[in-house]
């Protein structure tokens, strides 16, 4: 758990609650329910927490040996496999967490917003679960190309709203949430699904996802004798990556390794105000985003530029905070890779391991192609996700590129489609 002052908003320059002054208030309560709650276990809130992690998450995920990987690259790779919680993706640790704080501060609504669909997705779980009513934010782009996700939500009983405006991705839909709450903040609360968004959501969420680094240190000393020399991770907003690197930033020893969409290219058009990327650790600039102070894709006007990649739950123009400033202080080290490492890395960690990743984890396992000789000899890779939500996209963009580790997807030319 952390030992930060649950009172200081900043992480070093970044952080920070830029919110429109009818929110603050919330932001007052929800600060000292996470002091009391979440740090303090008051009402044995954390103890009640871990055990429906236990008992309805399936935790603790394993922490795999990959032989085929570890002989590929003559590194002992580990995987911690986050797909194998119960909904396939580390965003049930946070979603279970903050709608149980929710329903210990007396709310008797539930709003999320949603990119790739698995935060919607663990949300509408988690509210189902705890028998709480709860609506969706979701861009129509994501939407279109993450429907099992969106079927997911409404089969939990969620309420999936598009938001039509700009692109229609995860930066429209997290402001559309925050509207809503805006108007219904009294008995609503918003479960921000990254370490993003003005504070305390960057360090609530980044504790209720430190269970993953909990677990895999103790794990790798226990299969290892050591910790591992390297941990990498998938950044998009952040709340897998500060939930794999939590519990090894004070261990000075383990490297750590934020990886981002590099996407089509990492050259910005801002003439048309678009970054055909999402590489925002890599390139962007300190700015203010959806109610804190981090790195931005944007243009030299300060406006937010339109961020891509082939994975849904990277396409953000942001960053949490405090994965800027531990780039900024040189503790974790940013990289980028694009589109298609990303689909080849899929397709490889599949036919390899078994193990069908979503595309955001996709990009942790390029990395790992690319950096092999440069990682040590003990590799720790969060699994974020499981695919199975990306398979419709990965048939699509796979027929489009000539990747020589791709199977042979003629078939769905024959009967006409995709899932």
């Amino acid at each position: 758990m952390s030992t930060d002052d649950a009172h200081d908003p900043k992480f070093g320059e970044y952080g920070g609650q830029y919110v429109p002054e009818a929110l603050m208030p919330a932001m007052e309560e929800l600060e000292d329910a996470y002091e009391r709650y979440v740090l303090e276990n008051e009402d044995g809130f954390m103890d009640e927490f871990r055990e429906r992690l236990a008992d309805f998450g399936g935790r603790p995920t394993p922490l795999q040996y990959a032989e085929q990987l570890s002989e590929r690259y003559d590194t002992d790779v580990y995987l911690k496999r986050e797909d194998l919680l119960h909904g396939g993706a580390h965003k049930l640790n946070n979603a279970l967490g903050q709608v149980l704080l929710a329903k210990y501060m007396g709310k008797e609504r539930i709003i999320a917003e949603t990119g790739a669909g698995q935060h919607g997705t663990a949300t509408a779980m988690a509210a189902a679960h705890l028998d709480m009513p709860c609506e969706i934010y979701m861009g129509e782009t994501d939407i279109a190309r993450q429907r099992p996700n969106v079927f997911r939500m409404r089969i939990n009983g969620a309420e999936v709203n598009p938001v039509t405006v700009g692109r229609g991705t995860l930066k429209e839909a997290i402001t559309e949430t925050f509207r809503d709450w805006a108007t219904t903040v009294e008995r609503t609360h918003y479960v921000v699904g990254s370490v993003v968004g003005p504070h305390p959501f960057p360090k609530l969420v980044r504790d209720f996802q430190a269970v993953i680094s909990e677990e895999a240190r103790e794990q790798a000393i226990e299969q290892t004798g050591g910790l591992p020399d390297a941990v990498v991770a998938c950044a998009g907003g952040g709340s897998n990556t500060m939930g794999a690197f939590a519990e090894f930033v004070a261990d000075e020893s383990v490297e750590l390794h934020a990886v981002e969409a590099g996407g089509s290219s990492l050259e910005v058009d801002e003439e048309e105000g678009v970054a055909p990327n999402s590489a925002t650790l890599s390139t962007g600039d300190e700015g203010v985003l959806h109610g804190a102070r981090t790195k931005l894709l944007q243009d030299s006007d300060g406006q937010i530029m339109e961020s891509h990649s082939v994975s849904a739950g990277l396409d953000y123009a942001g960053v949490g905070p405090e994965l800027a400033h531990l780039v900024d202080e040189g503790r974790v080290t940013p990289a980028n890779v694009d589109d298609d490492a990303a689909l080849e890395a899929f397709h490889r960690l599949s036919q390899d391991e078994g193990v069908i990743p979503a595309l955001e984890t996709a990009h942790a396992f390029a990395y790992l192609e690319e950096r092999r000789d440069d990682l040590g000899d003990t590799v720790v890779v969060n699994v974020s996700g499981r695919g199975d939500k990306d398979l419709e996209t990965v048939i699509e963009e796979t027929s489009e590129r000539d990747l020589d580790i791709a199977p042979d997807l003629s078939v769905f030319e024959r009967v006409g489609g995709g899932l």
